[in-house]
């Protein structure tokens, strides 16, 4: 690991955020101090720091066992799920209203990109520019509320992000869903915008809890 910008604990504790939430760590498995040491060759120190924090966001808890990984069930997706659906439509209305031409902008950039590493099928690049493109409209929504509700559930489903487009179709559903939302947007169409993403949301939990199933 490349420790530079920001304190060594909180680079610990989102490398092993991100392997969570990823799915890289699966849940049930159990993971030890000795094995964090060794895997990112730290100290027991950040680890330990690291591992406080998990608890307080209820990512693992302690057993007979050890300290099992909990992640994000299929329950706390959808209940994160239907959050976004019931106050997502007031960011894009926001964003609607306050948002730039830099924002605009941005938003089409993420779009273009997404049609780029579609036609590539690097379904890593479409997640993260999945993630991109509701940042965007949270970040110019004129909500630092709304932002700081969004931002993190979000960036919390982003192992179910990637099973609802582990497909070329599912992907390009998602990828049309997008650019018809930025159409919405730049016409100014606040009603259809929100129309829009309500059902990407939709449409989004169908397609990753499919996965789920299988």
């Amino acid at each position: 690991m490349d420790y530079k910008t920001v304190s060594l604990s909180d680079q610990v504790f989102e490398h092993l955020e991100s392997n969570i939430l990823s799915g890289k760590y699966q849940r049930g498995e159990i993971i030890t101090e000795l094995q964090l040491c060794s895997e990112l060759g730290v100290s027991r120190t950040p680890i330990r720091e690291a591992l406080r924090r998990l608890f307080q966001e209820h990512l693992i808890e302690d057993t007979p066992r050890g300290t099992m990984v909990l992640g994000i069930t299929p329950k706390d997706f959808m209940d994160m799920s239907e959050i976004r659906l019931r106050i997502e439509d007031m960011a894009v209305r926001g964003f609607i209203e306050h948002a730039d031409e830099d924002a605009l902008k941005a938003l089409n950039e993420a779009v273009d990109f997404q049609e780029f590493y579609l036609a590539r099928g690097d379904t890593d690049q479409l997640k993260a520019l999945d993630g991109r493109f509701h940042e965007i409209i949270y970040a110019g929504c004129g909500s630092m509320i709304l932002r700081d509700t969004l931002s993190p559930l979000h960036k919390k489903i982003q192992q179910y992000r990637r099973n609802s487009i582990r497909t070329p179709e599912r992907a390009s559903h998602s990828v049309k869903e997008h650019k018809d939302i930025l159409e919405a947007i730049r016409a100014k169409d606040a009603d259809r915008a929100v129309t829009l993403i309500r059902n990407h949301i939709q449409n989004a939990m169908t397609r990753a809890l499919d996965k789920e199933d299988n």
